[in-house]
């Protein structure tokens, strides 16, 4: 968005993607085709001081407050929201000021305004950005679109930290083809989806905190939501929560939670894809989406069960067994084997294909078809309804008679039951009302305790194929009493969880 002189009546918004990229990848960059006026543009200095309250107001009303020199101008600019995943549409509001200090004036009349009078506190100087930036402004399809290239640092009090970014922001036109443009940019170097604003890589250094594994966050949804936009704020979670712990585990030493975390993060967004399809059916990518990032994905669970046997079934087995012999060779038999796992995930996540696979998802999220379809139009709770009573269905079918059902049917009892507990997470901002959320805590605490007891009994079966297949000592078999004991829990679970009266009704 260019730099306006006064605030606009209407609310102005920036529509961009957000690529991460690395420094020396984005010099190749630079000399793309698609860029070639690049090499021609000189860069140019940019220097950005963030500011908000000593009790972090703006922060916690999703707002930034910024000051950018330029030009030897300042450019005073207040944003809405300051997380996202590849797309990024804010609002924003631009106004030139007499200097580096910001001005009242120029935030009356924008959403920051009320934060600040309420906290009626003095703006204290946080951090700043320093880049040298490229503009490149590039056709693409029937769209212009400005390319930024952003090198430089953030700078804080607690310490600094590298920024190297590409910004493709819509001028005119389709945001789908910013994804067709990042798709061919990435043709030449290593992109990600941007998952980050600047302002929140310098208030990560203030809080001391770099790359780190997440869990899920919850879903946020608008007041009477469609089922398209329930779908679309689903899949841009879960898409967000993926890209953290990837970076987590590429930038900080490849730690275990991190694996776990970016599974989780991929069966919920699979889980999202089958709970939602009788809206995406129209939209044949829908079910090639899902096949596709489950095969590509397939080793993940490999090495996430090596970690579990590693940190856990052979702690167990040792304490069990203490004169168990070949013990020790068995735990370095894992240990190799999670090693050629763990370079096999390391594989996927660097290959260009997987970037790819996101990035197209991503822009499917954003674009794809399903959107113009009837059925994303429907009202969110109508459709909310729907599915919760199918998926409810669905586990007190495949359920039934627990205590007698063989591994393979009782697995599939135990996918029903978290695609379930996924939904019921999906869905939750729909229902906000004091009735609506205490079903939601009584239906959410059985759910979980059903998931625990088929969990653990998934364990054990896992624990016991493990073993088996690194050729180590036998372990207790269905009949163990360990086993009966997690059955009995699991049916009463899920006896409770069908006495609560679902939260959605």
């Amino acid at each position: 968005m260019s730099d306006t002189d006064s605030n606009a009546a209407a609310e102005p918004r920036e529509i961009e993607l957000k690529l991460d990229c690395a420094g020396p990848n984005l010099t190749a960059l630079a000399s793309h085709p698609r860029l070639k006026d690049a090499a021609a543009t000189e860069p140019e200095l940019l220097v950005s001081t963030y500011y908000d309250t000593p009790d972090r107001a703006l922060r916690e009303a999703g707002l930034t407050l910024r000051v950018r020199a330029k030009g030897g101008r300042h450019i005073q600019t207040v944003k809405a929201g300051s997380g996202g995943v590849g797309l990024f549409d804010r609002s924003e509001w631009e106004t030139e000021i007499a200097g580096e200090t910001p001005d009242p004036a120029a935030w009356a009349d924008t959403a920051a305004e009320p934060v600040l009078r309420e906290a009626d506190a003095a703006l204290e100087r946080l951090f700043a950005t320093v880049v040298m930036r490229r503009e490149i402004p590039v056709e693409q399809g029937a769209s212009r679109v400005l390319v930024t290239l952003d090198e430089g640092r953030v700078e804080t009090a607690k310490g600094d930290a590298p920024l190297c970014e590409i910004e493709l922001e819509l001028q005119a036109g389709e945001p789908g083809d910013l994804f067709a443009l990042a798709r061919t940019l990435a043709e030449t170097v290593p992109l990600r989806l941007g998952v980050k604003a600047k302002s929140a890589v310098g208030y990560a250094l203030l809080d001391g905190t770099g790359p780190a594994v997440v869990k899920a966050e919850p879903v946020e949804l608008p007041e009477g939501a469609s089922a398209g936009e329930v779908f679309r704020q689903v899949a841009r979670a879960c898409l967000r929560h993926m890209r953290l712990n990837e970076t987590a585990f590429l930038e900080a030493g490849r730690p275990p939670e991190a694996l776990h975390q970016i599974r989780v993060s991929l069966r919920r967004l699979r889980s999202a894809l089958s709970l939602f399809a009788p809206m995406l059916g129209s939209d044949p990518r829908a079910a090639d989406f899902n096949d596709e990032i489950k095969r590509v994905t397939e080793p993940f669970g490999h090495a996430r069960n090596l970690d579990v046997f590693l940190s856990d079934t052979l702690p167990d087995l040792a304490k069990q067994r203490p004169d168990e012999p070949g013990l020790d060779e068995l735990r370095e038999r894992a240990e190799a084997e999670r090693a050629v796992a763990y370079d096999a995930v390391m594989g996927i996540l660097e290959s260009p294909q997987w970037r790819a696979l996101i990035i197209d998802f991503a822009g499917w999220v954003e674009t794809g078809s399903w959107a113009a379809g009837p059925d994303a139009a429907v009202d969110g709770r109508h459709f909310a309804a729907q599915v919760l009573d199918t998926a409810r269905s669905r586990l007190k079918k495949r359920g039934r008679g627990l205590r007698h059902l063989d591994p393979h049917t009782r697995h599939r009892a135990r996918i029903a039951a978290k695609k379930l507990r996924y939904g019921a997470e999906f869905f939750a901002g729909l229902y906000r009302k004091k009735k609506a959320l205490r079903r939601q805590a009584k239906f959410g605490d059985a759910l979980s305790d059903l998931q625990d007891h088929l969990g653990a009994l998934n364990d054990l079966e896992t624990a016991r194929a493990m073993t088996e297949s690194l050729s180590g000592p036998p372990m207790p078999g269905p009949d163990d009493p360990g086993a009966q004991k997690l059955l009995d829990a699991a049916a009463e679970a899920r006896t409770e969880l069908l006495d609560v009266k679902p939260f959605w009704r």
